[in-house]
C-alpha cells in the first residue's frame, strides 16, 4: 500500500506561481510512475502532468504545457508540481497519484492506471 500526502495549495492571483508537493510512503517510490490530476467543480478529473519512474520522461496536458513542471526526488520520495503563470481556469483540487503497472509506457495519462491517490489540495486562482 502507498500513502500519498499533498501540500502547497492555496489562493493566488492570476499570473502568480505556486508549488505543490506530494510525499509518498509505504512502497518503493521509484517503482511508481507519478502523476498530477485536477478536478474543478462540475468537471471531470483531468490529467495535468506525469513523470516516469526515473524522472527522465515527463508528459503534460496541452493546457499546462510550458507553464507547469513536474519533477521527482526518489531519495526523498516526493513528487513536485511547479505551476507558473497561473490562470483562473487552473482553479481545482489537485491530487497526486501513483501508477504501479508494469509496462513499457513511460507515463500514463489515463487515471485508471493509477492505483494510489492523495487526498487532494485546493488551488484557487483569482482574476
Amino acid at each position: 500500500q502507498v500513502q500519498l500526502v499533498e501540500s502547497g495549495g492555496g489562493l493566488v492571483q492570476a499570473g502568480d506561481s505556486l508549488s505543490l508537493s506530494c510525499a509518498a510512503s509505504g512502497r518503493t517510490f521509484s517503482s511508481l510512475r507519478m502523476g498530477w490530476f485536477r478536478q474543478a467543480p462540475g468537471k471531470e478529473r483531468e490529467f495535468v502532468a506525469g513523470i516516469s519512474r526515473s524522472g527522465g520522461r515527463t508528459s503534460y496536458a496541452d493546457s499546462v504545457e510550458g507553464r507547469f513542471t513536474i519533477s521527482r526526488d526518489n531519495v526523498k520520495n516526493t513528487v513536485f508540481l511547479r505551476m507558473n503563470s497561473l490562470k483562473p481556469e487552473d482553479t481545482a483540487v489537485y491530487s497526486c497519484a501513483g501508477d504501479p503497472t508494469s509496462s513499457l509506457v513511460a507515463v500514463h495519462t489515463a487515471p485508471q492506471f493509477y492505483d494510489y491517490w492523495g487526498q487532494g489540495t485546493q488551488v484557487t486562482v483569482s482574476s
